[in-house]
């Protein structure tokens, strides 16, 4: 006979009494009966936000960052004992596959809009979905980014697997810790910043509706394509000329290092009279930190050293 103490029969007492849950997931009331015990994410700083919440054990595996990325440090030894089930996007048969019975992803971050892979193809095969509050933008309205989207998915994750206070403290913590980080900040003279994701022909940058534009704000800059009401995308040249950034933040990830990237904007004449080329003001964000991710407070802080020399 198997004998459980008062201390674990509490536990699974109050567990139980946890659920059912309900989160909003963009324009979805999504419903938990029981924290999910065989999930998946996909990306790295999705990923990442599971691992600082103590979710490892919940998890069979995560997908889609080799494909494009390599892992730090960091990243290798959270997901140690993980296997990566797809180097990129995965099918639903990958997840299927795996027994999975939770998804955390986000349209581009692991879904694509009319895709194979959606919460509602999901859905039959027994696989509940949460996605990523930042990639709400592509199938409808929401706010600009913002702090709160990344505190939001911190939050509803903590939910969704009982460890609300768990999530509460991190929450706190960060906001605590971008407010030591930004006091003092002059904001009356926002610096004007470019966000150089990737591409030479055409620049793919941040909009409005991604991540690097609350971070930039935060530290005191304003990203000067903010009124690009997208999150990613692809632009000219010329309106980043027009526009003049004081400072370039680059994204850094893929096969193309940040140090080309800085040498193409450098190397290049069209771009001699911008001033952040001019100035040589280039601030560099690992592509975990540029995402809605727990190193968003780093990267704020490496970007008001890189703005204001603090």
């Amino acid at each position: 006979m198997i004998r459980l103490s008062c201390a674990a029969l509490l536990l699974s007492a109050s567990a139980a009494l946890a659920y059912p849950v309900t989160v909003k997931s963009c324009d979805r009331e999504v419903t938990f009966d029981r924290a999910p015990t065989r999930a998946i994410s996909n990306d790295s700083n999705l990923t990442e936000m599971m691992l600082v919440l103590g979710l490892r054990d919940h998890m069979v595996g995560y997908t889609g960052i080799s494909g494009w990325k390599t892992l730090d440090a960091e990243m290798r030894e959270g997901v140690a004992e993980l296997p990566e089930l797809s180097a990129k996007y995965p099918t639903k048969e990958v997840l299927a596959g795996a027994e999975a019975d939770f998804f955390f992803a986000g349209w581009n971050y692991g879904m694509k809009v009319g895709g194979e892979v959606t919460p509602e193809t999901l859905s039959p095969l027994g696989i509940q979905t949460y996605e990523l509050t930042e990639s709400c933008i592509h199938i409808g309205p929401k706010a600009r980014s913002s702090m709160e989207d990344m505190y939001a998915d911190i939050l509803n994750l903590g939910t969704i697997f009982n460890v609300e206070p768990k999530a509460e403290a991190l929450v706190a913590g960060w906001k605590a810790q971008l407010e030591q980080a930004t006091q003092g900040i002059d904001r009356s003279a926002p610096l004007r910043v470019f966000v150089y994701d990737s591409g030479e022909e055409a620049p793919f940058t941040a909009g409005a509706y991604a991540m690097p534009t609350a971070l930039i704000e935060a530290a005191g800059g304003v990203n000067i394509m903010d009124d690009l009401e997208k999150s990613w995308a692809e632009i000219g040249w010329e309106p980043v000329v027009e526009r003049n950034p004081q400072v370039v933040v680059i994204v850094n990830y893929g096969d193309v290092t940040a140090e080309q990237k800085i040498a193409f904007m450098k190397g290049n004449p069209a771009f001699a009279g911008i001033e952040a080329v001019k100035n040589d003001r280039f601030v560099v964000l690992d592509y975990v930190e540029a995402t809605p991710g727990p190193r968003n407070i780093k990267a704020v802080e490496k970007l008001v050293a890189g703005f204001w020399g603090q």
